[in-house]
């Protein structure tokens, strides 16, 4: 288990753990796919738009702006981003640069998002890391919301083993690109959040199906 995780002592309410390689794998796919479909180049993938919509697609709500400015100011939602990774880059998503990414934020209309970028140590395995890791998050009493985008086509029933003790008031929604065999969670399709960030409209897939 590599200490980076282990020493994260102070975890935000929400948290968005991913396997970047395997979602810049799948990123891949569907622009190959849609570029073939679509007639049209697909550009590389919104880091922060495809954020914004796993948080949205795991529960997150848009902030309440009051009607009457409060003392102290009303605190900034805060999700923080853990993506695992072997390579030194996404290549399908830009900003994608793991070494550029560490210890970077960004502020949107869902709040204030903190990424962490944690590389796959010589002594744990990929599979191993992200479990440990995924356990760890939701077994923080400070986390309230987990969004878990993993590698679902080969460590998705570890996930699913990994997850059943959890407390049940913990918010936690698993992303795979097709549905799987549930458990105490609920479940999103990856696809449509990576659909977004890659700038595919709906439209555009109603009018090449006719």
């Amino acid at each position: 288990m590599t200490e980076e995780v282990q020493n994260m002592t102070e975890w935000k309410e929400n948290v968005i753990l991913v396997d970047a390689d395997y979602v810049d794998k799948v990123a891949f796919d569907l622009i190959v796919n849609f570029e073939r479909m679509l007639g049209r180049p697909v550009p590389q993938a919104d880091m922060a738009k495809w954020l914004e919509c796993v948080a949205l697609d795991g529960g997150l709500k848009f902030p309440t702006t009051p009607t009457q400015p409060t003392t102290p100011p009303e605190p900034v939602q805060q999700t923080q981003v853990v993506l695992l990774h072997q390579r030194q880059k996404m290549e399908n998503f830009q900003p994608g640069v793991f070494a550029d990414l560490d210890g970077k934020a960004f502020n949107g209309p869902l709040g204030e998002f903190l990424i962490s970028c944690v590389p796959v140590e010589e002594m744990v395995t990929a599979e191993d890391l992200f479990v440990d890791s995924m356990q760890i998050i939701c077994n923080s009493r400070d986390v309230r919301r987990v969004m878990v985008v993993p590698d679902a086509d080969h460590i998705y029933n570890k996930v699913r083993e990994g997850l059943r003790h959890v407390d049940d008031n913990k918010h936690i929604t698993v992303f795979s690109m097709q549905p799987m065999e549930g458990g105490n969670y609920r479940q999103e399709i990856l696809g449509y959040s990576l659909m977004a960030a890659l700038g595919i409209r709906a439209d555009e897939l109603t009018i090449n199906s006719k």
